[in-house]
């Protein structure tokens, strides 16, 4: 396996041209291949994305579907081409997008997923029983890499918008919101179907329910700045909220 990073220079280019493969296999690498690289193999380059191309061409895939409340995902086998996610598809895997599901966990499905795609597409394109085809052009969404303003929750959005947010920055980057002047991870959370001033703040029970644009949230789990991920429970019997203290 390997990750220049870069790919432009002769150097590199000629020593994967001297290893004379059949086919490039490429996941998660981040930079798009030049023209002289995807004819390096005579079977070319593939690349194993994690979703149903045309849906989610770019760099994050995965938080832009649990971002968006997609019920399904997938892996898409496909044959490389000078854009970006664009070529045609050899093979494609769907695969549900289970409640409670995260970044994480549905990183680690996809990857077995795909590695077991991979396989059984280089064999047919071996065997010359497999012909790329060429994708759709309806349903093209693009996944911009994610930026780090977008884990900052914002009150006025529905709770059901936040709690898929605490989804897709599951593990990392993490979703966050400010209390009391201090920034707060959120983990875990779950949608109330009782409306509340946006940023308001309660305790019912073992639960620290914010209010959001449509609905409530209650978190479960948050984590204060170097500090212990804690159930609510916990974080409430070590810290006392002062009269009014809201999110924001």
């Amino acid at each position: 396996m390997r990750q220049p990073t870069k790919l432009r220079d002769a150097p590199e280019l000629e020593e994967i041209r001297g290893l004379r493969p059949d086919a490039l296999v490429v996941a998660a690498y981040g930079l798009l291949l030049p023209p002289a690289l995807l004819e390096v193999a005579r079977f070319g380059a593939l690349n194993i994305h994690a979703s149903l191309l045309p849906r989610w061409r770019g760099a994050a895939p995965i938080p832009r579907a649990l971002l968006a409340g997609d019920r399904e995902t997938g892996i898409s086998i496909m044959q490389m081409d000078a854009g970006l996610d664009t070529g045609p598809v050899l093979r494609q895997e769907p695969l549900p997008i289970v409640p409670d599901e995260d970044a994480g966990t549905l990183h680690d499905k996809l990857a077995a997923l795909g590695a077991r795609a991979i396989v059984e597409a280089l064999t047919e394109v071996a065997n010359g029983r497999v012909r790329a085809q060429p994708q759709p052009s309806d349903g093209v969404t693009y996944a911009a890499k994610i930026d780090k303003r977008e884990t900052r929750l914002d009150w006025s959005k529905p709770a059901s918008e936040l709690e898929r947010a605490v989804r897709a920055f599951r593990p990392v980057p993490g979703a966050y919101a400010t209390l009391e002047g201090e920034a707060i991870k959120i983990w875990r959370a779950e949608v109330l179907a009782q409306d509340a001033e946006p940023g308001s703040l309660r305790v019912d029970g073992e639960k620290l329910v914010v209010g959001c644009g449509k609905g409530t949230l209650a978190i479960l789990e948050l984590q204060r700045a170097g500090g212990r991920r804690l159930g609510a429970a916990d974080f409430l019997r070590g810290r006392t909220l002062a009269h009014g203290a809201r999110f924001v």
